[in-house]
């Protein structure tokens, strides 16, 4: 047995107790269930969901490439498919894009309060129609701001 080992995953521990030793975190493992199922069921399966993944962020990251306004943050060989960084010219102007995408229904775009700019996060919940409607945004908000 590994030195370390801890006792929520020794079996020897769970077998000398004649029990389980302690509470296996129920809701988390329920919860993980629900989303295998969605991932089976729904989606496909993980290379399905990978490639919308690949899809979703690619969107983003080429409006990025593309663009003299927005300013993707990391580097190419480092981007995220889960969360997608970037700054506009200045940061009224990026206080106006979070501002207004708000009220066009895209939350959470506002950037961590270390580093500031903007942040997508993609997660897999987030459709694809979502990222395509945030890219539609973007290029409207650049034409008027640009």
């Amino acid at each position: 047995m590994p030195d370390g080992l801890p006792s929520m995953l020794n079996y020897n521990t769970f077998a000398g107790k004649n029990s389980m030793y302690n509470t296996p975190p129920c809701f988390a493992v329920y919860t993980l269930q629900l989303v295998m199922k969605w991932l089976e069921e729904t989606i496909g399966g993980l290379e399905k969901m990978e490639a919308i993944n690949r899809k979703k962020a690619g969107l983003l990251y080429d409006l990025l490439d593309s663009s003299d306004f927005y300013r993707g943050t990391a580097d190419k060989d480092s981007r995220s498919l889960m969360n997608v960084t970037f700054r506009l010219p200045g940061e009224e102007l990026e206080q106006a894009f979070i501002k207004k995408a708000l009220s066009q229904g895209f939350g959470g775009l506002k950037g961590h309060r270390s580093v500031g700019g903007c942040r997508a996060s993609i997660y897999n919940a987030t459709t694809l129609e979502g990222i395509e409607s945030l890219v539609d945004y973007m290029k409207t908000f650049e034409r008027d701001n640009g």
